[in-house]
């Protein structure tokens, strides 16, 4: 989907900023783009309250400024990974959002959690207990998700487990269940067969809990039809942009990223270009230094794959991605075009996120949540 990206918006005010702070390069988060993705992913779960997973600082963007606009957009259900996550977000949020920790709760981060009113997914039998206690030793009912595993074998209570807690509601003593919840490990993949084995699982399991709601649905999942839906869908990459599924991607792109250029040079035939020297010269050529590497987020495997764009000309990598600079060949541009002190694309209207993951050998996630702190952060307003 083409018809609106965030590099319309850029501001030369956050362009000068760039320069002057003498940053990496701009990354430009639109926030209106984000709000259109949750309104979008709310309209294909209709009937379904739909959360946002802020986890690794909202895959990168910034979790209080993502979760505050979700917030201010409807959301109410946010999902992070590490406690230490909740207990920063928590101070920005209104007291009704309600946090969720997908990771479970490490051994004796129960009192936080409980200072903090989070919302701990229970993971395994272990996790229970503790939590159990914490409740009763707080004299206080607490909230929690219980998670089963129908078949990613990553986090969740086996089967065999939930049906012990099932028939054993003592081990629930003070805790007030809020959801069972599952992940789906293939719903990108519309046709893999997982999905349906998945599905199976977590209805033989929502049958010992008739009671609560479940919530089943990731960003893919939002997209495999209405009974993989239930009561509580939990997107991440797709609110951010990113591809849920492999049949496309219905959603908007928030992030923007150009790199600055720092030197432009020419080569002779038979130049060495970049470490190890893997790239030689087979005739003159113009090059142009970028002011990022992989210490930004940008895996050395794009290596000899990736390219940029400036004024609708793909310009390639050239040579090894260094930590903190790439070569570029400008060559196919005219004499004197490309400048130090100017942006080339590197995530925009021309290449997606999911182009430059496909260079890199990788997915969306690892590139956005890789993003550093040496870009100048330029957020549009929803």
């Amino acid at each position: 989907m083409r018809e609106h990206h965030p590099l319309e918006t850029v501001s030369d005010t956050a362009t000068r900023l760039a320069l002057s702070e003498g940053r990496a390069g701009l990354l430009t988060i639109d926030l209106g783009a984000l709000v259109w993705n949750y309104d979008r992913l709310r309209q294909v779960a209709e009937g379904a309250r739909v959360a946002a997973v802020v986890k690794a600082d909202a895959y990168g963007l910034g979790a209080e400024r993502v979760a505050g606009t979700l917030y201010d957009a409807g959301c109410r259900d946010f999902f992070v990974a590490l406690t230490t996550e909740a207990v920063a977000l928590r101070p920005n949020l209104p007291s009704d959002a309600r946090l969720y920790v997908l990771n479970g709760l490490l051994p004796g981060a129960e009192a936080l959690a409980v200072t903090h009113d989070l919302i701990p997914v229970l993971n395994s039998p272990e996790q229970v207990a503790r939590w159990s206690a914490t409740a009763q030793q707080t004299g206080r009912t607490l909230k929690a998700v219980a998670q089963v595993d129908t078949g990613m074998s990553r986090l969740g209570m086996q089967p065999d487990q939930l049906r012990t807690l099932a028939a054993e509601p003592q081990r629930l003593e003070g805790i007030d269940l809020t959801h069972l919840m599952s992940h789906l490990a293939c719903a990108d993949e519309p046709q893999h067969p997982a999905n349906a084995d998945q599905f199976r699982i977590m209805t033989e399991m929502s049958a010992l809990f008739p009671h609560l709601p479940v919530s089943f649905a990731n960003s893919g999942g939002a997209f495999l039809g209405q009974s993989y839906h239930k009561a509580l869908v939990r997107p991440g990459i797709a609110l951010y942009g990113g591809a849920p599924s492999t049949d496309g991607n219905p959603m908007r792109p928030v992030v923007t990223l150009e790199v600055a250029v720092i030197q432009t040079r020419e080569v002779l035939a038979g130049t060495r270009i970049g470490y190890g020297g893997t790239v030689v010269a087979d005739q003159p050529l113009r090059l142009a230094t970028l002011l990022a590497g992989y210490a930004d987020g940008l895996p050395r495997a794009l290596s000899h794959h990736a390219g940029v764009w400036w004024q609708g000309v793909r310009l390639p990598f050239i040579g090894r991605v260094s930590m903190d600079s790439i070569i570029i060949d400008i060559s196919a541009l005219p004499q004197g075009a490309l400048n130090p002190g100017d942006f080339v694309e590197l995530i925009g209207p021309n290449q997606s996120i999911d182009d430059l993951a496909a260079d890199a050998g990788t997915i969306s996630y690892e590139i956005l949540t890789a993003l550093g702190s040496r870009y100048y952060r330029h957020y549009v307003e929803a």
